[in-house]
C-alpha cells in the first residue's frame, strides 16, 4: 500500500468535488473523534483529505511547514487568502455518487466540523496523455513532472514517521471572464498563455507576461516543481449568468515552489503581471496538509491520533 494519498498522483477523475469545512468549536476531543470517524471512510483515492493550520492548532499539534496562505499583492493584482480548516477533494465517475459521499462524510465530521461550501468540478476534453483542458481550451498541466520526478515534487520525504508521504496542497478557485477572453484575437490568446491552442506548442516569441513564461518551473532558483491536479468548475447564477473557471490545485513537498510561482505571476519581483489576470482572477486561496497513509488509512499520528 502506498504511503501517500493515491489521488494526488493518480490521473484526474471524470468528476470531482471540493468540500470545505470550518471548525464548529475548539473542543480538541470532539475534533479527534470526528477525524477518527473519517479515517475508515476515505482511502486517499476516492477522497483526498487536506487539513489547514487552524485544525492543527486546535489539536495543539502545529506542523513546522504548515502555514496559512499569504495575502500577496502585486503592482496590479492580488491573491486573496481564504483559510479553511479541512477540505475534501472527492473523486469519481458519477456526480450523484459524489453527492452521496459528501453527505456521508459531512455526517461523520459532525458536530466538530461545519460544511461551509462545495465546488463541483469535472474534466474537460481529456487527451490520450491524461491531461484535461481549461475551459478556455488550453491544455492544463503540460509541464507536470512524471515518474520519480512527480513523487519528488509532490510528496514529503526524510521528515519522519507520520510525515513522509504527506503533501503540501495549494488550492485556489479562479473565475474566468469569458467575454474578455473571447474578445481577444487568437494570437493574443496564445500569447497570454504562451502556447498555441491548435497544437499546444510553446511559443518562443511569447511576451514576458505569458503565463507559461511566468511559471516555467525550471527557471526558478531553486527550481519550483509542483504536481498540478486542476479541474474546471461551473455553477449556475440566480441572475442567469453562469460562472465558471478553474480550481487550481497544486501538490508539493513544501509550499515554497507554489509561492515562488504565485509571486512571479503577480509581478512582485519585476513588475510584470501574468497575462492570465487579463481574463481571470483568483477568488480564494488556502494551504492544506494532506496526511500520508498507513495500512490503508489516514496516518494522523502527527495530529495526536493513533500511534
Amino acid at each position: 500500500m502506498p504511503l501517500y494519498q493515491a489521488g494526488i498522483l493518480a490521473p484526474l477523475p471524470p468528476v470531482g468535488r471540493y468540500v470545505f469545512f470550518s471548525l464548529a468549536g475548539r473542543d480538541a476531543d470532539a475534533i479527534r473523534t470526528a477525524l477518527q470517524r473519517l479515517q475508515p471512510l476515505v482511502d486517499g483515492n476516492n477522497a483526498v483529505v487536506g487539513m489547514g493550520p487552524q485544525l492543527a492548532a486546535a489539536l495543539d499539534s502545529p506542523l513546522p511547514f504548515l502555514r496559512e496562505f499569504p495575502s500577496l499583492q502585486g503592482p496590479r493584482f492580488q491573491a486573496p487568502c481564504t483559510p479553511t480548516a479541512l477540505c475534501l477533494w472527492l473523486r469519481g465517475t458519477d456526480r450523484g455518487e459524489l453527492l452521496a459521499l459528501t453527505r456521508r462524510l459531512a455526517l461523520a465530521l459532525q458536530p466538530a466540523f461545519a460544511l461551509q461550501h462545495s465546488v463541483d468540478a469535472f474534466v474537460h476534453r481529456c487527451g490520450d496523455n491524461g491531461l484535461g483542458r481549461d475551459l478556455t481550451g488550453y491544455e492544463d498541466g503540460s509541464e507536470n513532472p512524471t515518474g520519480d520526478a512527480a513523487t519528488l515534487a509532490a510528496l514529503g520525504r526524510a521528515q519522519g514517521d507520520g510525515l513522509d508521504g504527506g503533501s503540501c496542497w495549494a488550492l485556489q478557485q479562479w473565475e474566468h471572464d469569458f467575454t474578455a477572453f473571447q474578445a481577444m484575437p487568437s494570437q493574443a490568446q496564445d500569447h497570454a498563455i504562451g502556447r498555441r491552442l491548435s497544437d499546444n506548442e510553446e511559443l518562443e516569441d511569447a511576451p514576458a507576461s505569458a503565463h507559461v513564461k511566468r511559471t516555467a518551473q525550471e527557471s526558478f532558483e531553486p527550481e519550483a516543481f509542483v504536481m498540478r491536479r486542476s479541474m474546471p468548475w461551473w455553477s449556475a447564477s440566480p441572475q442567469g449568468a453562469d460562472r465558471a473557471g478553474l480550481m487550481f490545485s497544486a501538490f508539493g513537498c513544501s509550499f515554497d515552489a507554489f509561492e515562488a510561482q504565485m509571486r512571479r505571476m503577480l509581478g512582485m519581483d519585476d513588475g510584470i503581471s501574468d497575462a492570465l489576470f487579463g481574463f481571470s482572477r483568483p477568488l480564494s486561496g488556502c494551504y492544506l496538509w494532506c496526511p500520508p497513509m498507513r495500512d490503508g488509512r489516514l496516518d494522523l499520528r502527527r495530529l495526536g491520533i493513533g500511534r
